[in-house]
């Protein structure tokens, strides 16, 4: 039986909220999380990372089975796809995921509120329960995770069938003859990438010069060049200024960022993937006085606190990336705080990827940042056309990228595009949060032949002594 007293409230039971809930309970606190959604996980769970990358895998499999096998001498004959059934593994891989999370709260004796929860006052949340009726929870701290939402664009309404966002992308019942992807960032090509493999032509209108801005920029125009040889089309410096639905799709109006050239787009689908933000909507912060920064987001201290005492906020609602490991990251760190232990989170250590194929993953700093500050820097790279194990694989497109510094040889960045890259990360991630140099990785023996003695090679290069190359 559920009590109405608690040592923490959590409310949102995504990444970052379910998260700080198992660990505040592992901690011996009392703990109640509240999520309206009806089912556990998040977007990330729910409608983001976890089925993206249930559809990547598969469409990765459907274009290797239609003609990418070849180069081996394999032969697989007329393939199809049934795009029901692969909603169906889809819809189970999520399925199974969020009950498995239902099962740790019970295992861990986290009470799941299912309702909509808002912060009445300090040490109170109003839950309004999805089966009807309120409930009250006192408590002595809350934690806010709310997450984020998708981001729409002034006079375009999503409708989720002919215009969507990536949870209407998730979901398509037949591959699109034309996909307009509005926004060339890490959802519109992942997104973009499912649909281009089962069939799809893809045109992806961007705002910036290039397509993922906030990486390093020659990561960014190799990733362009691989996509556009996959058949992507680019419209950059662009931006959209009216999407109007038909009969038969939607006519989509672009025009130059100088506004010096306009043209008519037809699509049978447009995804509308300019960005998130934070979901604070409800949650009763501007009446309790919860300070929120210019861009929406709960403002906190370095220990995740408002600056109302014992009201915490994590994840995507607050500054940051908005990662789904970040936000766990928080979750970790402000149950160990509020128990009264030293939770920590190094932000210089938090990796990114996209998952199309080949992936794109960073860690750090870029050379951008880095020129910017003024920091003195080595830069090594490897590229896996000299790789013995991607040359097995007829995998070579891409490269590794390692930033040390000129004075110290600390790591400070590194920028992976290839296949695997959102694993072989892990080894930079590591070796940024334990301050290693590039000569510590040079001289660590990667098993051969593998892809990540690039990474080696990589980190010998920041030397100037690249074995292979």
């Amino acid at each position: 039986m559920m009590s109405n007293n608690y040592d923490l409230v959590v409310i949102g039971g995504g990444p970052g909220g379910y998260v700080a809930a198992i660990r505040a309970a592992q901690l011996g606190l009392k703990v109640a999380c509240v999520e309206m959604r009806g089912a556990l996980g998040g977007t990330c769970l729910n409608v983001g990372c976890i089925p993206s990358k249930a559809l990547l895998h598969a469409s990765e499999l459907y274009n290797e089975a239609n003609g990418g096998m070849e180069k081996f001498g394999i032969s697989m004959g007329k393939v199809s796809v049934d795009i029901s059934k692969l909603m169906d593994h889809k819809d189970g891989v999520v399925n199974d995921l969020t009950n498995g999370i239902a099962y740790l709260f019970k295992k861990n004796k986290v009470d799941y509120i299912k309702g909509r929860g808002s912060v009445a006052s300090s040490g109170r949340v109003e839950v309004k329960i999805n089966g009807g009726g309120t409930e009250t929870l006192t408590t002595k701290n809350i934690v806010i995770a709310t997450g984020s939402d998708v981001t729409d664009l002034p006079g375009i309404e999503i409708d989720e069938k002919i215009i969507v966002s990536s949870t209407g992308a998730l979901s398509l019942s037949k591959v699109p003859n034309h996909l307009v992807v509005i926004g060339g960032g890490v959802i519109g090509l992942e997104l973009g990438s499912v649909w281009k493999r089962l069939g799809s032509d893809v045109t992806v209108v961007e705002f910036m010069d290039r397509i993922i801005p906030e990486m390093d920029s020659e990561i960014s125009k190799t990733f362009a060049r691989i996509l556009k040889k996959q058949g992507f089309k680019f419209k950059l410096k662009s931006k959209v200024t009216a999407v109007k639905s038909t009969k038969n799709g939607a006519t989509i109006t672009v025009e130059a960022v100088t506004g010096s050239k306009k043209e008519e787009i037809k699509a049978d689908v447009v995804l509308v993937a300019v960005g998130r933000k934070p979901f604070t909507d409800g949650l009763g912060l501007v009446g309790l006085g919860i300070k929120l920064t210019e861009r929406g987001q709960v403002d906190i201290n370095n220990y995740f606190e408002t600056n109302i005492p014992g009201i915490y906020a994590i994840g995507d609602v607050v500054r940051g990336s908005m990662l789904a490991h970040k936000a766990e990251d928080e979750g970790v760190a402000v149950a160990e705080i509020i128990a009264g232990y030293a939770g920590h989170v190094n932000y210089d250590a938090i990796p990114g990827v996209i998952y199309t194929m080949p992936e794109v993953a960073s860690v750090g700093m870029t050379e951008e940042e880095l020129k910017k500050i003024g920091v003195s820097y080595e830069v090594g790279k490897f590229p896996f056309t000299a790789n013995s194990r991607a040359k097995a694989k007829v995998q070579t497109d891409g490269f590794v990228k390692i930033l040390s510094s000129k004075d110290t040889d600390k790591i400070l960045g590194a920028h992976i595009i290839g296949v695997d890259a959102g694993n072989m990360i892990a080894e930079m991630t590591l070796a940024i949060e334990k301050g290693l140099t590039a000569e510590d990785i040079a001289y660590t023996s990667h098993a051969h032949p593998t892809e990540t003695e690039a990474i080696k090679e990589a980190a010998m290069a920041a030397g100037g002594k690249p074995i292979h190359m």
